[in-house]
């Protein structure tokens, strides 16, 4: 189930809770085993060895959850501590980062327990039957939910998250769909946008790329948003400099090729990565963005141009 973004409110209406900077995360439990999905239903479990011993202490004999997958730091989601987690295959690595950098579970809806499908059940009651499967064990816990929106909202910005989830409590779980019972009110601007391209690298980048030329898709259409080049590690290089090469291409995938400065490559759009950015120019590009993280669990058909992008209308696009 999908948000839409809204700026803060209070409402007797919804129930409010701090929003989770991490991966997306349908849990699977049943017969004493775990699977983890991810919102591009790819299976994640291998990543996060962590949660294995889950079923064990669920009170229930099976369940399928809805959460976040995060690492914490200092009691806060870390985005760039997670991409070490998500981007790692070798099982030895694995299990090593998985004491270094160990993730979290934060669980926030229930689908289905015993069999039984809630998804119908307003939100408020399907969180009741939640708290009561609690506690799940060290990795795992529930996000707690608050009363009033913009308390919440100034103390999570004060706190360094990035804002706040609204729900409203007679919701049902509507997999896949976007709307206005579910809010996300956020006090910093991010997009995840598709890496079209990029930029020949220079000096210390040269052999590298020096920045990426992204995209969104508006209105059907994948436009061109600028480039990011700051926020970059050297893991970062090296994982999206090979990703790169694999997706190269030689067409423009953009309907109207941009004029850009340098010399550029184009790639397929397949790679999605979150900048964030101060705000948008009149003509549509990115104002000082930097390079936040691969996402790896959203796909590029869902990278659309938000309310706010320039000749957008007020609704979703």
């Amino acid at each position: 189930m999908l948000a839409l973004s809204s700026p803060p409110i209070d409402s007797e209406d919804y129930l409010y809770e701090l929003k989770w900077d991490g991966t997306r995360c349908i849990a699977f439990v049943e017969e004493g085993r775990v699977r983890l999905q991810n919102r591009r239903l790819l299976d994640i479990t291998r990543r996060y060895p962590e949660f294995r011993d889950l079923p064990a202490s669920l009170r229930a004999s099976s369940a399928i959850l809805d959460g976040e997958i995060v690492v914490l730091e200092g009691g806060r989601p870390d985005f760039r501590k997670l991409q070490e987690r998500e981007h790692v295959e070798d099982p030895f690595r694995v299990e090593i980062l998985s004491r270094i950098l160990p993730a979290t579970y934060v669980v926030f809806d229930l689908l289905s327990i015993d069999g039984k499908d809630l998804m119908k059940m307003p939100l408020v009651e399907r969180r009741r039957i939640l708290e009561g499967l609690f506690p799940l064990g060290e990795n795992v816990i529930l996000s707690e939910v608050y009363p009033r929106g913009k308390a919440l909202y100034r103390e999570a910005l004060s706190l360094g998250f990035e804002g706040i989830m609204a729900k409203r409590k007679d919701s049902p779980y509507l997999p896949g769909v976007r709307s206005s019972y579910w809010l996300k009110v956020k006090g910093v601007m991010d997009v995840d946008a598709v890496v079209c391209g990029y930029l020949e690298g220079e000096g210390e980048r040269r052999g590298l790329f020096g920045s990426l030329v992204l995209g969104l898709f508006h209105k059907g259409r994948l436009v061109h948003i600028g480039q990011v080049g700051t926020g970059f590690d050297a893991r970062d290089m090296e994982v999206i400099n090979k990703r790169l090469k694999r997706l190269a291409t030689g067409s423009c995938p953009f309907e109207v090729e941009p004029r850009l400065k340098r010399r550029v490559f184009w790639c397929r759009p397949e790679m999605v990565v979150r900048v964030s950015f101060q705000e948008w120019t009149v003509d549509g590009k990115l104002r000082a963005p930097s390079f936040k993280g691969i996402r790896d669990d959203k796909g590029p058909e869902e990278c659309l141009t938000p309310p706010s992008f320039p000749g957008s209308s007020s609704g979703p696009p």
